[in-house]
């Protein structure tokens, strides 16, 4: 599943190439996804501005003209690429595209998604903050309010693995099941452990893995393992540089001891057993 920095690195190449552009027309080929594409999705569109690209944790936020907003999530396996002439869709299955926006330069917003458990909703901007998607999400682990002093008094008392609550979209937003294993294999703390039990030392050097950690995926345009594609219809280049995630048995990069595989609550988790305690 796409995470906050495959996100973010959608939101920033849309955001050199899409902004301004008018939305002409949308075709709406399949619209079973997680939620059904409401009744007069279309109408509510066509003839908008796309004004700016946000993000919030995993959602793709496209702020058009006249107080509206696109809330989009990739969901497991999907992609919004922005085609032109020359864009390269061999990736991409025809059968899979969804919904498509042409633009008023005669190129082409194109959702694709095999698995079809995205979303896309459109919403009055003002009411972003109370959207069932977004209301109730944790901060941003990019900011200033994702520090020791609240993991330290969020993890009190919970029995909760460490890892299951740093991917707890209440608790912060946009950490997924590929960065958790990668922060707390730098912050060497075992993902198993009980929330409660780890220390206030731990807890400070998982809120200073994070930042490096996500700033260093978007860098990369995220990671990629099977189908993820950004808007240019490029892969992530991230993989290469993970530490733990997707490397069971493997030699760790750090102690060459073999790196494990557990199952921590229903998600493969890796993790080094000599360096993570």
């Amino acid at each position: 599943m796409p995470e906050l920095p495959e996100v973010e690195s959608l939101r920033r190449i849309l955001a050199r190439t899409a902004v301004g552009r008018t939305i002409e027309r949308v075709r709406i080929a399949e619209p079973r996804l997680r939620r059904k594409v409401a009744h007069g999705f279309a109408a509510g569109v066509e003839g908008r501005r796309i004004l700016r690209l946000g993000r919030r944790a995993k959602y793709l936020i496209i702020e058009l003209s006249d107080g509206a907003a696109m809330l989009v999530h990739l969901g497991m396996s999907g992609s919004l690429t922005h085609r032109g002439i020359d864009f390269d869709a061999a990736e991409f299955a025809a059968r899979h595209d969804h919904l498509e926006f042409a633009l008023d330069d005669r190129t082409r917003l194109v959702y694709n998604d095999p698995r079809r458990f995205g979303l896309i909703r459109l919403v009055p901007r003002g009411e972003l903050p109370s959207t069932p998607e977004l209301a109730g999400l944790g901060p941003e682990p990019l900011s200033a309010a994702f520090n020791a002093e609240y993991l330290a008094r969020i993890a009190r008392g919970r029995r909760a693995a460490i890892k299951n609550l740093i991917m707890d979209q209440r608790v912060v937003a946009g950490i997924g099941n590929i960065y958790a294993s990668e922060i707390l294999f730098r912050a060497g703390v075992r993902p198993t452990r009980r929330a409660a039990r780890v220390a206030r030392k731990e807890l400070e050097r998982i809120v200073a893995a994070s930042a490096p950690i996500l700033r260093a995926a978007i860098s990369s345009r995220g990671t990629t393992f099977r189908s993820y594609r950004d808007a240019e219809g490029q892969p992530g280049r991230f993989a290469p540089r993970l530490m733990a995630y997707g490397r069971e048995g493997k030699p760790c990069r750090v102690c060459g001891s073999l790196i494990r595989n557990v199952v921590v609550g229903q998600r493969a988790s890796f993790f080094c057993p000599r360096c993570q305690r």
